[in-house]
Order: structure tokens, then sequence, then C-alpha cells
């Protein structure tokens, strides 16, 4: 029988409840895994309590006051103590960004294997100090270099949680690039990628909400932004023809912070939204907003990426994120569920073109905010499964019979026998935790990892990138 995994669950946040919690407690059934220790601050004490005797999870907590970029030095003693004393091997990373750094550096230390969410790290001020921006990138290279150090003496893991790269529609779409450059030898020419997170939230909240925050000097970029650097930079690269690949790149970079925000919606806006019932949420006039906000993170942020080779640009990439944009919230009370609830709804889409040879587009559009149980009518457009997949291709050169293939996801999910009742990006998370699992006992060789930290350069750079060039307001700014 092989040696059970022990974990360290850091951070039990709305993702962790929502996908890491689930996925250990279903994959017990199949594999030789427990969490030994759940860890968070103590001001979410009483929540973590609440929510593991609701759902039944028998885990050892430890509460822990906040801290900055490093682990307090009690706090590495304790944990140190602990790992020894209990066998652990591994440790998930679900924490606010700005401590990745701290505890993935804790646990390569003790030559942990490592799954962590992603950005890799951000930093506090990213948006209005050069050197943050510029830190981002240079705490990605310290934790690679540690890494590496670390394979010299010890096979581990350490996958940067990003489901896209598992989910079997993205894994599809690269496929069929790879059929065209081998048949072309024509790289990946042109992507525009969009994602809006929908998300409405009221000015007030900006400044007290710490979950996905704006009030740190960080937002979209470095939430669910990091999701679409990374695919982006994955389908790019799907060709394979390395003569071709890009030497550096060039970002231009537009962000809509808070203080755009309150001259899009006025204060009378909100009044007229929400009548009297306004005012029992406003902590703060819009006046006061505005110097409240400075430096706050980015709402939304567009980017213009130039690849380079040799000087000559080979492709652009532009990039929309977005979490002003369309969603369900017509209430004045946040909800209890950040991550979910509250009204989010997401829009996704890609169009990859690939010279005169071939169009990909990806279409995935939610109409509802309720994603807790879905059916074979959410894979429609609107539903919480919805991802449609055209294809276009230069049958002329290619062959065969028609230039346009059309596929729904709810052929790709029961080719891989996905259920139809979850969310196919809670599944993809899943997958991601199975093969941590599976490198760990020895079942996944190190090749086939899909996204260890060391095949994330690319997309850490252009998340740097976008915010230096933000800092520098600069045409361009290349690295």
């Amino acid at each position: 029988m092989k040696e059970t995994i022990r974990l360290i669950l850091v951070g039990v946040g709305p993702h962790s409840k929502r996908v890491y919690l689930p996925a250990v407690t279903d994959l017990k059934k199949r594999y030789p895994v427990e969490i030994s220790l759940a860890i968070d601050v103590k001001a979410e004490a009483a929540n973590v309590e609440q929510h593991f005797e609701k759902n039944g999870y028998q885990i050892p907590t430890l509460f822990i006051d906040p801290f900055g970029d490093k682990l307090p030095t009690a706090l590495k003693a304790t944990l140190d103590d602990f790992v020894t004393a209990n066998k652990i091997n591994a440790v998930i990373i679900a924490t606010e960004p700005t401590v990745h750094k701290a505890y993935a550096e804790w646990a390569l230390g003790l030559g942990l294997h490592i799954l962590m969410d992603k950005p890799v790290t951000t930093r506090n001020h990213a948006i209005s100090d050069l050197a943050h921006a510029r830190g981002i990138l240079d705490d990605y290279q310290h934790l690679l270099k540690m890494y590496n150090e670390l394979q010299q003496r010890k096979s581990t893991v350490f996958t940067v949680n990003v489901q896209r790269r598992y989910h079997p529609g993205f894994q599809l779409v690269m496929e069929r690039i790879r059929e065209v450059a081998v048949a072309t030898n024509c790289p990946v020419t042109n992507i525009q990628s969009t994602h809006c997170d929908g998300q409405w939230r009221l000015p007030s909240e900006i400044v007290t909400q710490d979950y996905h925050p704006y009030n740190k000097g960080y937002g979209k970029i470095s939430h669910s932004g990091y999701h679409i650097f990374d695919i982006v930079c994955q389908l790019f690269r799907a060709p394979g023809i390395a003569s071709k690949l890009p030497d550096s790149m060039e970002v231009i970079s537009s962000m809509v912070q808070p203080r755009g925000f309150l001259k899009q919606l006025t204060e009378a806006d909100y009044i007229n939204y929400f009548d009297k019932d306004y005012g029992n949420v406003r902590k703060y006039s819009h006046s006061e907003l505005q110097e409240i906000y400075r430096d706050y993170g980015e709402m939304d942020a567009a980017m213009i990426i130039r690849l380079l080779k040799e000087e000559e640009n080979i492709a652009n990439i532009t990039i929309n994120l977005l979490h002003n944009s369309f969603a369900r919230r017509n209430w004045i009370m946040p909800g209890s569920d950040l991550y979910k609830g509250n009204g989010r709804v997401k829009h996704e889409y890609h169009h990859i073109q690939q010279g005169p040879f071939q169009n990909i587009q990806i279409h995935s559009y939610q109409a509802k905010d309720k994603h807790h149980q879905n059916n074979t009518e959410d894979y429609l457009v609107g539903g919480n499964n919805h991802f449609d997949i055209y294809i276009f291709r230069n049958i002329g050169v290619l062959g065969g019979e028609k230039p346009l293939e059309v596929i729904n996801m709810k052929d790709i999910a029961h080719q891989h026998h996905l259920d139809d009742s979850k969310l196919l990006t809670e599944q993809s998370k899943t997958a991601v935790v199975k093969e941590f699992l599976d490198f760990i006992l020895g079942n996944t060789p190190k090749t086939q990892l899909v996204s260890n930290i060391d095949t994330h350069l690319d997309s850490v750079k252009m998340m740097s990138a976008a915010y230096m060039a933000h800092v520098q307001r600069k045409e361009y700014l290349r690295v």
C-alpha cells in the first residue's frame, strides 16, 4: 500500500470550500489522501468552523494573525514542527495571492509538493508602484529558482491551478491548432480574448470588501485575469513550431479604476436604482470616495500584446478583462458568497487566427447567476456550462467537406464522461487535484504535468508587464 498523502490546506475561503474540500473528499474514495490541517486567519474562524460542522469535515484547524510578505518566525516554527510530527508531504495554498510567495517559500524549503491557486503571486500597489509591478515577475523567478534547486535533491510537483489547461474544450482547440500547424507550418497569427466576471460592487463595498479586493492596489488582472494570460500563452504555443516563436513582447495597457467607475454611475444613479435604501449602505459620499479610491486596483483592463521575433512583430494579442460587465445583481446588500454568488455571471470568448488556414472561435456565455445545480440544458447559450467552438477551415488547402464545424460542449462532456449536474470548470479543477495526487503517488511522470511552475514564465511576464505599462504610462513596455 502506498504511503498516505498528508496535506495542509492553507486558506479556507470560498475557493477551498467550493473546490478543494469537495475534491479531496471525493478523491479519498480512490486515493490515500487526507487533509491533516486547515489554516486561516482568526477573523474567519467562526465561518470555517461553521462550514466544517455543516459538511461533516473532521479537520484540525489553526487560526493565525494576518501577515505581510514573510512568514512570521513563530508561525514558521509551528508549521515546521507540525510537518515533522505528522509526516506532511504536500500543501495546498489557497490564500490571497499576496501571501502565495511566503507560503511557497516555506513549502519549498521543506521539500513539500505544492498545489497553489493562480496567480503565482501579486503585489499590493502593483497598479501604482513600478517596483511592485516588476516584483511579480521577480517573485516568480525567485520561486522557480528555489524549485529547480530542490529538484536536484528531490523530485516534487509545484502545480499552479489554472483549470483551462485541463478543460476538454480548450484541449480540443489546441489539438485542432496543432493539426493545421503540422499541415501548413503556420503558427497562430492573432488572438482576441475577452473575459467578463459580471461583478457589480456598490461604491462603499469597493472599500470594505477584502475578497478579490481593489483596496490593496491590485484588481481584475490579479483575480481571474491571470487565467486569460495563461490560456492565451497556451493557445499561441499550441502549434509547437519552435523556429517561429517570439523572442520578446511589448505590452500596452489601459485600465479603468474605481475612480473612473464613479463617473460611469453617479450617486444620483444609485439613488434612482435603489431609492432610499441606498442611503442605508452608503458609508462614504462619492466625493469622499474620489480620494479614498486613489491608487485602488483595476476593475477593467485592456492590453495589446505585440509578439516580436528579431525586432519584427509576428502576432498581435488583444486581451480585455472586465469585472464591470453584465451581471444579475439587483439587490442592495451583498450576498454571503462573493465567489459564485452575489449575481456574478461569466462571459468569455476567444478568436484564434492561424493565417489564411484556420479561425477558431470559443464562445462561453452565462445568463444565470445560480451555479449549484446544472443539467443538459446548461450546455445551451446562457447555461452555466455553455461552451461552443466554431472552427473555420480553408478546405481548399486542408481538405475536408465543410469549411465550418460547430462543436457543442455537451458532445465533448459526454465523450469525457463528465457530470452534467456539475460546473465543467469545477470538474476541471478536480482534474488538477487528481493530477497532483497522481504525481505524488508515482502514477504520472513529470513530463506529463499540465501546469507545473516551470511552464508559467510567459504568463507571469504578461501579467507583470501589464501593470508596468500602466505605471509607466508609455505606449509600450518591452520585456
